[in-house]
């Protein structure tokens, strides 16, 4: 994990310690993957979730499934992870943090009660990031908002696209 504070830009935890296991990393501007170390098992795949639009994810998404079998335990995690998404990542001494660093495009802030955005509009024209919390108490305040179950089907406060939450 050393390896990793070290050569990306961290989104999550804010000021990681060596005992968490989990890290937010950028990929590039709102997209990011989430990365859960198995303690026991340290040089294993670690959980993986990536974090942004879907015309960006879908690629990433299919190159992980793709190159799974190429995990090397006697590589580090972040260059598996390199290899695996065939990706560079941002590295802190080519980008500043506040490139990744994109506010809530409901409450105009980065963190709210420790959560960074994690919901990314899937229109590539406006890839807008919000914080879950304020997106669904946004769609549920609207007239034209639907629920099935516990998916709420709204339009995007910027460019109006129907999405599910």
């Amino acid at each position: 994990m050393d390896e990793i504070d070290k050569m990306t830009w961290v989104l999550e935890p804010e000021k990681p310690t060596r005992s968490a296991t989990m890290r937010r990393i950028a990929i590039g501007n709102n997209v990011s993957i989430n990365l859960e170390v198995d303690a026991r098992h340290p040089k294993m795949l670690p959980e993986c979730c990536l974090l942004g639009a879907d015309h960006v994810v879908t690629p990433l998404r299919n190159k992980l499934n793709t190159n799974m079998h190429l995990w090397n335990p006697e590589c580090s995690v972040l260059q598996n992870i390199k290899e695996i998404l065939e990706i560079e990542f941002p590295i802190p001494a080519n980008h500043e943090k506040t490139n990744f660093s994109m506010e809530c495009g409901i409450c105009y802030s980065y963190r709210l009660d420790s959560a960074i955005p994690d919901q990314v509009c899937n229109d590539p024209r406006c890839g807008q990031p919000f914080h879950q919390a304020c997106l669904y108490e946004w769609l549920r305040g609207l007239p034209s908002c639907r629920q099935s179950f516990n998916i709420i089907f709204g339009e995007c406060p910027y460019c109006s696209k129907v999405w599910p939450i």
